[in-house]
């Protein structure tokens, strides 16, 4: 039977895995914790590596929770509808372990059995041999699940360099850091923001135009800004509003003659995101 101490010095690592498959810090220790049930009650004989053992374990009970939200067709919560104490936790997980949020996003746009494979393989280093046994397929199988998952990922955290990427790198810096200052010599007189009415609180103006009037508000939305990641969404460079790693928003930014002249912020649900990397 595993002991006590394996099990506790094996859970940071067994949660840094099941928060990459599961999107959610609470459901990763949820999944940690069934986890040492089942681990505690097994007959589990003479175990060499506990690690990799509870490894095994914990992948195939969020496996388990992955493939039930596939088949209920339960897409994950709009990020908005999700407590604020839920949000709060990833997005401090992610921050503290240092997790890339365009991966968290792009994650969740695979297959329960593309994301087990990734993730174990190419962030852990199981062998292909332990995946596909995992999985309960060949090892030609687990090959090109995580093929498949490269592939996505790969291509939508490289995105096409852009004339003015420097100019709205900066303009986002200073957004960022509230610097009203600095982003207004970086914007056009008449620049103006366009916002998806269910992402701004009640009363706001869908479009707001003038420079000024666009960064002073902008400054009301740090966090958010803070939460960008940019990628390459259906083949277009964008930035994704993620916080916590669950995708939110796509923030398009225009730029005219060097300097930014219309910001778009659109909403976007985990469905009709996930369709565009197919």
């Amino acid at each position: 039977m595993i002991s006590v101490a394996d099990f506790e010095a094996a859970r940071p690592p067994l949660t840094r895995v099941a928060f990459r498959l599961l999107g959610s810090i609470h459901d990763a220790e949820d999944a940690v914790q069934t986890t040492w049930i089942r681990a505690s009650t097994a007959d589990s004989g003479d175990i060499r590596n506990p690690t990799a053992w509870l490894t095994t374990i914990l992948t195939r009970v969020c496996l388990d929770q992955l493939r039930t939200r596939r088949r209920h067709r339960e897409e994950p919560l709009l990020t908005d509808a999700i407590p604020a104490e839920e949000l709060a936790a990833d997005e401090q997980y992610i921050q503290r372990e240092q997790v890339s949020r365009a991966l968290m996003v792009l994650l969740g746009c695979l297959t329960p059995a593309q994301r087990v494979a990734y993730v174990l393989h190419d962030l852990f280093g199981v062998p292909f041999a332990e995946v596909a046994h995992t999985l309960n397929t060949g090892t030609v199988n687990a090959k090109k699940h995580a093929s498949r998952a490269r592939r996505c990922i790969e291509e939508a955290q490289s995105p096409p360099a852009a004339a003015d990427d420097s100019v709205v790198d900066a303009f986002l810096t200073a957004a960022a850091g509230g610097d009203i200052d600095r982003m207004l010599s970086l914007m056009t007189d008449d620049c103006e923001r366009i916002v998806d009415p269910t992402l701004a609180p009640p009363g706001t103006a869908s479009v707001v135009t003038g420079a000024r009037a666009v960064a002073e508000e902008t400054t009301l939305f740090v966090d958010r800004i803070r939460a960008l990641t940019r990628m390459t969404v259906g083949g277009r460079h964008a930035h994704v509003v993620a916080p916590g790693g669950r995708v939110l928003a796509l923030l398009d930014i225009e730029t005219r003659s060097g300097l930014v002249g219309r910001i778009r912020i659109t909403r976007v649900d985990h469905a009709e995101f996930a369709s565009r990397f197919r």
